[in-house]
């Protein structure tokens, strides 16, 4: 969602600069469009750390829960 949000939003800002003429707009029009995905992907990252860590939390739960159980 936010990824396809954020390029939407580049795509947009790419348009309206496209109206413009010259090397220096576009090459800010490129910029802007890969800082927006190196966000996303940041952002996509960090999703992905936590719920590595959410998980790695649920297994280490399971696995005390799992040898609670075979102690009896």
């Amino acid at each position: 969602m936010t990824k396809s949000i954020a390029l939407s939003l580049v795509l947009a800002a790419s348009l309206g600069l496209a109206a413009c003429s010259g090397a220096e707009t576009e090459n800010t029009a490129n910029a802007a469009a890969n800082s927006a995905e190196n966000a996303s992907n940041a952002a996509d990252n960090a999703m992905n750390a936590a719920m590595n860590a959410a998980d790695a939390a649920a297994n280490a739960a399971s696995n005390a829960t799992n040898d609670v159980a075979n102690a009896m």
